[in-house]
Parts: structure tokens; C-alpha cells; sequence
């Protein structure tokens, strides 16, 4: 990784404006229910701190629409992080990410003799309110950036899950202050980046979820590095149809037929050993409690089930789910986006959870693995894995985006090393 990252920069007494992601799942009631994305930002946030910062916090949350909604405030994330960071660091908050309520905020007023607020001193943490309450944070403009930038004297980009957006916040930005990596970025990027550049072999790489489509450019960047690519979930079924298996009713996409039997003859031409399900598990209907059973590929039946509907794949099969772990147990790289199965349905989560166990097997003899994109993460913590895997990437799209080799607008804006 060629950018410069928070400890290329002196902060001490300096005000540090840091994008995190701090876009966390809420309830009904505005309750945060899983704040790993917050617990993720702590390390730059403290070393800030220990520094002597005074640290500026921006994210964004959910989809408000460009305009202030009380549901998508980020209130909740600054209480939440007031907690995590405990040893009485207060999280102040403001009610506008610009104008007059953000910059007192930052560099105080006097109101009356008898009331005031104080500057923003450094050891002190101050949240804005959601940047997607304005409409010119998703414009990338830069009027916008330049009231971001206007708060602070660093800029410090710690949301990788957001770095694939030319956003004010994430691009813009950058060209008004002095711009590095916090930790959490360093680590995406240091650790996708030598898993694609320089992997220690054999190197696995193992794709699920429901569409080819969403993992074409993945899959051909991935065609030059890898030994071994396993394809499973929804997807797997485009390629089993394009190369000649019956697949009922599953999910297809027709118009990437084609693609996907390009996409195996290139495997084929570049020596990389394409593993798809020669076994599956099939159900009458898309619900936990249908009929199912487990049949090889060639005998997917193109009747009707008793149900009166046409029978579908909803995950790989037994036999399929135990060599596709005996080809992970041997890898030194592994990548991993995208469940085997519709994983949520327990009788159709087998296939991901061998796959998740071969992974941590794996991880445990040495290898580095990568687990990214939000249905697999999900399918690791849900298994009680997520502890015996290398590194769990915090960006869905950014990590697609990086594993097909394009440019992030967010990275690209922070400053680089002169070499």
C-alpha cells in the first residue's frame, strides 16, 4: 500500500476530520443492533486521542433521501461510541454536519455573557449528523467538501466500506487538507491488496451468492491470480445451465449464459481448476419446509413436485460441500464472497457452513483468508466463526469493486508516498 496512513502525520493539537462508516443496522425504535462498524473505527479514534487530536467525526446513514429524517440520525452511533471508547471521553454531537451548527460545534460561540459553548479541545470527539441529510454529499460537490474540509486541518478516510463512492466526504474532500489512511482502511487495503498482488499459493478464491452478473468483473480479474475458483450459490446455477445440467426452477440468469461459459473456458485456458456442485439440495418451493431431497446435477428434475411447483436448487450438495472443503484446507490464499446456499433456511445452510469450517481449518494451518461481502460475513457470525478468520472486510460493494481490480474514488484521493 503506497498511501500514507495516521502515523505519517503529526496531530498533536490539531483538529482531524474522520470519515468512518458508521452506518450501523437500528430497530423500530432506533436502537443499534450490531455495532461492529463502530467497534472497528475505536483504534484510529483512540490513537487520535492518544496523539493529542481533536477528532471530528462524519458518516452517513442509511438512504434519508438527501433531506434531515429523525430515523436515519446518527445520535445513536454517538452514544453507542461514547460507551465503547469509555475512560470518560465524551462524544459530543451536532445537529448539522455544515454550516453555523457544525462550526460552533468545532470552534465554539459566545451567545451572552452567561452562555457559551467551548471550542472542540484535543482529546475530544465530536459526531456530525448524517452527511446525506444534504443532497450535495452523494454530488461529490465541492462546495460541500470545502465546508467539511473548512472544520478541520487533516483529513483522515478510516470508511473503506464507502470508498467506492465518489462522494464529498470520501473524494472531494481530500483535495482540501492533508489526506492519509486510518487503521481500518490500512488493513483493507494492505491485506486485499496482497492477497491480489503477491498471494502465497495455492490460492483459493470461493464465490457464491444469487447472480453471475453481480461477480463477472470479479471472477475475470480473479482468472490471473487464482489456482482454484469455487462457485456456488444462485450463481452456480448459471453455470450449470450454460454448460449443459438441467436446473428446474432455480434461479437463472439466461442472458449471462454465454458469459459463464466464456468465463470456463478461459479457467480452462489458464489452468485454473473450476470447481462447480456436481451434488445438490433440492426443494419443491423457496420456504424451510418444503419437500426436499439431494441429487446429482444431471438428474435436477424438470417435473413437477407434489406441491405442484418445479423443483429448485437451494444449495450445494454433501459430496459437493466436501470436496469443495478438501480444495480450502489446502490453500495458503483464500477469498471468500458469497454463501453456497440460502443459508438462512437451516436445512439449506449446510453447504456454507462447510465451507465457513474449511476456511477457519485453513486459517488455523497458516493460510490467509478474506472473508468480504455482507451475505457471507453474515453467514460466518451467524455460524459463530468469524474469530478464526484472518480478516473480515467491512465494505460489500468496495470489496467487490477492489476484487475486480477497479479504483476506488476514496482511496485514490489520499495523499501517496513518493517513492
Amino acid at each position: 500500500m503506497n498511501k500514507k496512513t495516521i502515523r505519517d502525520i503529526n496531530v498533536e493539537g490539531k483538529r482531524v476530520l474522520v470519515r468512518v462508516d458508521f452506518n450501523v443496522p437500528l430497530d423500530e425504535n432506533g436502537q443499534i443492533t450490531d455495532d461492529t462498524r463502530i467497534r472497528a473505527s475505536l483504534p484510529t479514534i483512540k490513537y487520535l486521542l492518544e496523539h493529542g487530536a481533536a477528532v471530528i467525526l462524519m458518516s452517513h446513514l442509511g438512504r434519508p433521501k438527501g433531506g434531515p429524517n429523525p430515523k436515519y440520525s446518527l445520535k445513536p452511533a454517538a452514544i453507542r461510541l461514547e460507551g465503547l471508547l469509555g475512560d470518560g471521553v465524551q462524544v459530543n454531537f451536532a445537529n448539522d454536519c455544515v454550516g453555523q451548527e457544525a462550526r460552533e460545534a468545532v470552534v465554539g460561540a459566545q451567545w451572552s455573557e452567561a452562555k457559551s459553548r467551548a471550542p472542540l479541545q484535543p482529546g475530544q470527539v465530536l459526531l456530525l449528523e448524517n452527511l446525506r441529510f444534504h443532497p450535495e454529499e452523494e454530488a461529490n460537490d465541492t462546495n460541500f467538501a470545502k465546508d467539511l474540509a473548512s472544520l478541520a486541518d487533516i483529513y483522515v478516510n478510516d470508511a473503506f466500506g464507502s470508498a467506492h463512492r465518489a462522494h464529498a466526504s470520501t473524494a472531494a474532500v481530500a483535495g482540501y487538507l492533508p489526506a492519509v489512511a486510518g487503521f481500518l482502511m490500512e488493513r483493507e487495503l494492505s491485506i486485499m491488496g496482497k492477497a491480489l498482488e503477491n498471494p502465497e499459493h495455492p490460492f483459493v478464491a470461493i464465490l457464491g451468492g444469487a447472480k453471475v452478473s453481480d461477480k463477472m468483473g470479479v471472477i475475470g480479474n480473479l482468472l490471473g491470480k487464482v489456482d482454484t475458483l469455487i462457485i456456488g450459490g444462485g450463481m452456480a446455477n448459471t453455470f450449470l445451465k450454460a454448460l449443459g445440467s438441467h436446473v428446474g426452477e432455480s434461479l437463472v440468469e439466461n442472458d449471462r449464459l454465454k458469459d459463464a461459459e466464456a468465463l470456463a473456458g478461459r479457467a480452462n485456458l489458464q489452468n485454473v481448476k473450476l470447481m462447480l456442485p456436481h451434488d445438490v439440495m433440492i426443494a419443491s418451493a423457496f420456504s424451510a419446509d418444503a419437500e426436499r431431497k439431494m441429487v446429482d446435477v444431471r438428474e435436477v428434475p424438470d417435473t413437477i413436485s407434489d406441491s405442484g411447483a418445479g423443483w429448485r436448487i437451494l444449495d450445494i450438495g454433501s459430496e459437493t460441500a466436501k470436496e469443495y472443503a478438501g480444495a480450502i484446507r489446502g490453500a495458503k490464499t483464500i477469498v471468500w464472497n458469497g454463501p453456497m446456499g440460502v443459508f438462512e433456511m437451516e436445512p439449506f445452510a449446510q453447504g456454507t457452513l462447510a465451507v465457513a469450517q474449511a476456511v477457519c481449518d485453513a486459517t488455523r494451518d497458516g493460510a490467509t483468508s478474506i472473508v468480504g461481502g455482507g451475505d457471507s460475513v453474515a453467514a460466518v457470525e451467524q455460524m459463530g466463526l468469524a474469530g478464526c478468520v484472518t480478516h473480515i472486510s467491512t465494505g460489500g460493494g468496495a470489496s467487490l469493486e477492489f476484487l475486480e481490480g477497479q479504483t476506488l474514488p476514496g482511496v485514490a484521493a489520499l495523499n501517496n508516498y513518493e517513492l
